[in-house]
């Protein structure tokens, strides 16, 4: 079933690209004055308090994942394919445990012990590249190539196909856009397609001479007499593709800007002490990470946000927002990588849906940040950077395109 996608943007009412990529002064006014707000011309309720978001997301006997209309508009609407078993966002409890479960199995703490060194030396070489005492740009250097390059490695596919991974990315995961419907919705088929062409005969072949990948896991993973068939394995690769990559190359890249124009102090304290640097990234994802929701549908009347809800409605939680609540974070509209609970942030969600792929994208964090942090002493802004000229619409809001700086040995 294609679902109605709910236009955001009629909601926030950003005027700039700059806006979007840090509505701190608009989560301000929604937590302040609107926490529990409808929205007329969308239909929907929109909650931004840290509890009330904390239970839309877990509670969903009463706030359910399966409904028609959705503020998520990644990958392909291709009518001819059959309906994703893997589909688990659209799913609740139970029948979303064994799905998950299935999935899960990528995602074991020991592949993660497994992956960490084959990520460092991914890391280590894009960092050696970057030339000492010059200017780069860290998104193309670092931020973008990161995270796709390690899913491809994790994947097991051939090298030299690691960048396509980008590009069919970037384009399934291009924002929603009422005035360019029709042609975003045929690229994305196209993609799709291409992408299924290609990795299908890879997954055929795996078969035959399993390895020590994602894909080879999934080929094996059986829960409940249940295991998936090719073509559902190339299904879940492109879940993982999307999910692992453009929201950990906006996070890499949302760190940087952060030490060049939030706190330029930051970056010599964690180049003194890496050991902060667990800390700096749960900050990093709580007060930068800025366009993180997630829409449910009502299951059964209710009223648990103090407002009367009816079976049908839907509701967006903004987990960002609720990332700023000052009955949750002290002082919440500040950048503190001291802060002691940072960890509490529901950037990755809550309850049964809580991100699979958090503990990969907190390692590549951390990784990418302790590789450039032990090769240069320094970072400096660009004196000509202006961010609204260097943003993108993107799945995770707007992201950055570039951001240059200079850097020192």
């Amino acid at each position: 079933m294609n679902k109605e996608v709910i236009p955001i943007k009629e909601i926030t009412n950003f005027q700039s690209r700059a806006e979007e990529f840090f509505p701190i002064d608009w989560y301000k006014e929604m937590l302040h004055h609107h926490p529990v707000y409808y929205h007329e011309k969308t239909n929907t309720w929109n909650v931004f308090k840290y509890e009330d978001v904390k239970q839309v997301l877990s509670n969903y006997e009463f706030f359910s994942s399966e409904g028609s209309r959705t503020t998520i508009f990644v990958g392909a609407n291709n009518k001819q394919e059959k309906p994703s078993p893997i589909n688990i966002t659209n799913m609740d409890p139970p029948q979303h445990r064994k799905s998950r479960s299935l999935l899960a199995a990528a995602f074991t703490p020991r592949s993660l012990k497994n992956w960490e060194p084959r990520i460092q030396q991914i890391a280590a070489e894009l960092v050696e590249d970057i030339k000492e005492n010059s200017d780069v740009n860290i998104v193309e250097a670092l931020a973008s190539p990161l995270p796709s390059l390690v899913i491809a490695d994790l994947f097991g596919v051939p090298i030299q196909d690691r960048h396509q991974f980008k590009k069919w990315v970037d384009i399934l995961f291009q924002p929603y856009d009422k005035e360019r419907l029709e042609e975003i919705e045929l690229e994305k088929q196209n993609a799709a397609n291409e992408y299924f062409q290609y990795l299908y005969p890879i997954v055929v072949q795996k078969r035959l001479n399993l390895s020590d990948d994602i894909i080879s896991d999934l080929i094996q993973v059986e829960v409940d007499g249940e295991k998936y068939t090719d073509e559902e394995i190339v299904q879940v690769t492109m879940l993982l593709l999307g999910a692992g990559v453009e929201t950990t190359s906006h996070a890499i890249a949302n760190t940087f800007y952060s030490f060049l124009y939030d706190d330029e102090s930051l970056y010599g304290v964690l180049k003194n002490n890496l050991e902060l640097v667990p800390h700096a990234v749960e900050e990093m994802l709580r007060y930068r990470f800025q366009m993180s929701r997630r829409d449910r549908t009502v299951k059964q009347d209710n009223n648990l946000l103090g407002v009367e809800l009816k079976k049908g409605d839907v509701v967006i939680a903004w987990m960002s927002a609720s990332n700023m609540d000052e009955n949750m974070f002290d002082d919440p509209f500040s950048l503190d990588i001291h802060r002691s609970n940072n960890k509490k942030h529901l950037t990755f969600g809550n309850g049964p849906h809580f991100c699979l792929g958090a503990p990969l994208a907190r390692l590549e964090m951390k990784i990418a940040l302790e590789a450039f942090l032990q090769k240069f002493s320094r970072i400096e802004p660009v004196n000509e950077f202006e961010l609204e000229k260097n943003l993108t619409a993107s799945a995770t809001g707007q992201s950055l395109t570039d951001l240059p700086m200079k850097v020192y040995k």
